[in-house]
């Protein structure tokens, strides 16, 4: 059975990219904010990995990470950052925060595969 990845990111074509570069190894789920996110976990869902963008409309990508790390049935589950913001002090207050990782937009699809491979090994 395949891991499931939750792609949160307002940008459709981003989401597509990184459904294309991910639906061979993992079921792929996107949606376009956080708060939609909060609403998919509190349905029963619960993906192995999260990948979000941090600027989104409704709940931000980083208060999205702050609510996930401070809920006792979602915060086991890896979050993956992905910004156009190239900011250290950025960087270093989501991952403190409980981000896995953090990836600066533009990215190449492929670095970002690698990164959720070692994240989720088969």
């Amino acid at each position: 059975m395949k891991k499931k990845i939750l792609i949160l990111d307002d940008k459709e074509t981003i989401a597509k990219v990184l459904s294309i570069y991910l639906m061979s190894d993992y079921d792929v789920q996107w949606l376009p904010d956080g708060l939609q996110g909060v609403k998919w976990l509190q349905a029963g869902n619960t993906p192995d990995l999260i990948i979000s963008d941090i600027r989104m409309p409704g709940m931000r990508g980083d208060d999205f990470l702050e609510w996930i790390k401070q809920n006792e049935l979602f915060r086991h589950i890896p979050v993956i950052m992905l910004s156009s913001e190239d900011s250290t002090s950025e960087r270093i207050r989501l991952l403190e925060i409980g981000a896995e990782d953090y990836i600066v937009k533009p990215f190449n699809p492929m670095e970002l595969k690698i990164r959720v491979k070692k994240i989720l090994p088969n």
